[in-house]
């Protein structure tokens, strides 16, 4: 046989190792989490149930779901061990003290804009208008208001076009 011929069974074999490695390492990963579950932890079975774990035996997990329901699983039934921030907020409905936060953007844009400055607060309450750079018919001077009046005349026809 050349080596043409055995090159795509030896990629094959190479891709079984590969994909029977990755899964013997997640399953390892899988045992030592079940492995250092204690009691007090809050846990999810494959089934979907959370619970608290009561008592850790060789192979079997005695699981505490509500006040005075006590569970017997099997170790290989404990899909995750949560943490306490987790359980507390999957199981009790407790999130974590958004309010505590100081570099949170606030709720309202009016929090905003306050400042502490005394001299930030005056200039904010000053009553003077802003000039925005525009100027209304009021603000032009009289003589500018009547040549303007005069161009746009200027600039209709009686009606009468060189046209025909």
């Amino acid at each position: 046989m050349s080596l043409v011929t055995l090159l795509p069974f030896i990629v094959l074999i190479g891709a079984m190792f590969l994909m029977t490695r990755s899964a013997k390492k997640k399953q390892q990963q899988a045992i030592d989490m079940r492995n250092q579950m204690q009691p007090g932890s809050g846990v999810r079975t494959i089934g979907g149930m959370y619970a608290t774990v009561k008592e850790v035996s060789e192979d079997t997990v005695l699981l505490d779901a509500g006040p005075g329901v006590e569970l017997l699983f099997a170790k290989n039934s404990i899909g995750a061990v949560l943490t306490d921030e987790e359980y507390n907020r999957i199981v009790h409905g407790i999130e974590h003290d958004l309010k505590s936060d100081a570099d949170l953007v606030p709720d309202d844009a009016s929090s905003l804009t306050e400042t502490d400055d005394s001299s930030d607060a005056a200039a904010a309450s000053d009553d003077t208008p802003v000039d925005l750079g525009k100027k209304d018919a009021v603000d032009e001077p009289a003589d500018t208001a009547d040549e303007a009046k005069a161009d746009a005349q200027s600039k209709k026809s009686d009606g009468d076009s060189d046209a025909k």
